[in-house]
């Protein structure tokens, strides 16, 4: 199943593989660990994803057209689920981020591992990514062309 990501995709191959749950358990909480600190300033309700029992943070950047993100959670297996999808979505355009179809998380086999809230917020998280990438995206959009149309008319 291609998501659209070479990174998810691998994420998908690698879980999908793993016959024992336990061991996609225990790699989806070495990501958790894997990931960077999130700055305080992002702590904020402007980057919490909604529907989640645990506090969760992402923050999606836009360089260079290519997105770039952080994140954070209290809990460790959704802090390894928001790494999974960190890794996932990272360096991609919005417009494939955005398109990513959930399904993936079947493919990976770790719903028998989750509880149905665990995988509700997984699926929060990815919408709530989805939702930025969009956002950053239209930003991007209506600030070229205030640019453009902010030129001088007359040294144009």
């Amino acid at each position: 199943m291609a998501t659209g990501s070479e990174a998810l995709d691998r994420i998908v191959e690698r879980l999908k593989g793993t016959a024992d749950p336990k061991r996609r358990y225990e790699y989806v909480l070495w990501l958790a660990k894997k990931l960077e600190p999130l700055p305080g300033e992002f702590r904020n309700d402007a980057f919490k994803v909604k529907g989640c029992v645990s506090q969760v943070y992402v923050v999606g950047q836009l360089l260079d057209g290519r997105l770039h993100w952080q994140g954070d959670s209290d809990a460790a297996i959704t802090k390894g689920l928001l790494a999974l999808l960190i890794q996932g979505l990272e360096g991609l355009d919005p417009a494939t981020a955005a398109a990513i179809d959930p399904a993936f998380l079947g493919a990976m086999g770790l719903q028998a591992s989750l509880t149905p809230s665990r995988a509700n917020g997984f699926l929060n998280i990815l919408r709530t990514m989805q939702a930025q990438a969009l956002a950053l995206a239209s930003g991007a959009s209506e600030q070229a062309a205030a640019a453009g149309s902010s030129a001088d008319p007359v040294s144009a």
